[in-house]
């Protein structure tokens, strides 16, 4: 059944609005012929879809974000181009004027939004071992704001001067989750689970010297760490990250 039918059934009793409510969270996605868009995601995971930015033609980009703008007033976008930006501001607008999205872009962490004011709630922290980590960590910052989360940041607390870390210990156990964002051996994420109670998200960087292979060596240090309480995203995935700190914030949050 489409909507129409689905809200008919309601009015006429043949199905409970809890009935009505499963069937909505599974309804079809929206066919643009280069992109089906999950336009429910949101009913179903609490978070809508996101626009993976890198390789899409420009046209194509233009639609989705026009599309998904429409249906839920906001779109973030990951691993955009300054050419896509201008790109899109050109065909969408770039200020909230005359009705117009506020299209922003932050060349740091690649991030592409049009974001409608929210509540946010609760506290994670987005740590980086060095202050080349930092656009990665910037991903993870921008993401998990995007979705609705206070985000404080505290960046170059790396494991060769562990006491700037210690200095910082205080934010970090007051957080409802923790991002660690570490390149080289990847350390970081492994120092900070020994010192929260919270879950620990570890992000590897490509960040490094050779033996590092482009992030391997870090990537493997946190996926064998002895401390407790730590999950690992793929290299440089600061929005996987931003995303699942997000979660854990939001029911961290409603559960208090």
């Amino acid at each position: 059944m489409d909507i129409s039918q689905i809200l008919e059934a309601v009015k006429n009793q043949t199905i409970t609005p809890q009935e009505a409510e499963k069937q909505l969270k599974y309804l079809p996605y929206e066919e643009l012929g280069y992109a089906k868009l999950d336009a429910h995601r949101k009913i179903r995971q609490g978070f809508p879809e996101v626009v993976f930015c890198s390789g899409k033609k420009d046209e194509y980009l233009i639609e989705i974000f026009r599309h998904l703008y429409k249906e839920n007033g906001e779109v973030l976008g990951t691993r955009a181009t300054k050419t896509q930006y201008e790109c899109l501001k050109a065909a969408l607008g770039g200020d909230a004027e005359g009705g117009k999205p506020n299209l922003e872009y932050d060349e740091e962490s690649h991030i592409l939004k049009i974001e409608k004011e929210k509540e946010h709630i609760g506290k994670i922290v987005v740590c980086t071992a060095g202050t080349a980590d930092i656009p990665v960590a910037k991903e993870a910052m921008q993401t998990a704001y995007y979705f609705g989360a206070n985000v404080e940041e505290v960046y170059d607390v790396g494991v060769s001067g562990l006491h700037r870390l210690l200095g910082n210990v205080d934010r970090l156990q007051d957080a409802n989750c923790v991002v660690a964002v570490a390149g080289m051996e990847g350390a970081l994420a492994s120092v900070v689970g020994g010192l929260v109670s919270c879950p620990v998200i570890a992000v590897p960087t490509s960040v490094g010297y050779g033996a590092s292979m482009h992030g391997l060596s870090a990537l493997l240090t946190m996926i064998n760490s002895c401390a407790n309480g730590i999950s690992v995203v793929n290299i440089d995935n600061g929005y996987g990250a931003g995303y699942i700190a997000a979660q854990i914030n939001r029911q961290s949050s409603v559960s208090r």
